[in-house]
């Protein structure tokens, strides 16, 4: 699940292959209850997966807490890995003119023009070796 920006995407995977794409400009917080009530009642989710930061401050708060609820309601493993794993590693829209970047394993802010930012897309097949169990949101917030 990426919701670092919009439009929000969720995917779907069976053994390892994604077999269906959802997205959503909505808010992530109108859009994810409506999305995996869908998904939940057509598919056995055996693992959430998702981006955990950085990017949109109040987007990665509504996911994790959804997330983590499900996890715990449903008995479902939770992992995230950071959101350059979604954008080949490009610059994440932070505020303004501000990027992060992430170089050398580190996590940073860069001013950058606009046309810097790098577009998320879900992988075809989930490596799940870049995923962990620490869940914790990436608050990386940029100095103002």
């Amino acid at each position: 699940m990426l919701s670092l920006g919009s439009p929000l995407l969720v995917g779907v995977y069976q053994e390892g292959l994604l077999v269906q794409t959802l997205q959503s400009t909505d808010k992530s917080s109108e859009a994810l209850p409506r999305i995996m009530k869908e998904l939940l009642a057509t598919f056995t989710c055996t693992g959430l997966y998702f981006a955990r930061g950085p990017g949109s401050f109040m987007a990665i708060k509504v996911t994790y807490l959804f997330l983590k609820t499900l996890e715990l309601a449903l008995d479902i493993p939770l992992k995230a890995c950071d959101g350059f794993a979604f954008n080949d590693n490009g610059p994440i829209k932070a505020v303004g003119k501000l990027f992060f970047i992430k170089e050398h394993g580190k996590i940073t802010t860069k001013v950058l023009e606009e046309e810097s930012a790098s577009t998320f897309t879900l992988p075809l097949v989930l490596n799940t070796d870049v995923f962990s169990l620490d869940t914790q949101p990436l608050y990386h917030l940029p100095a103002l």
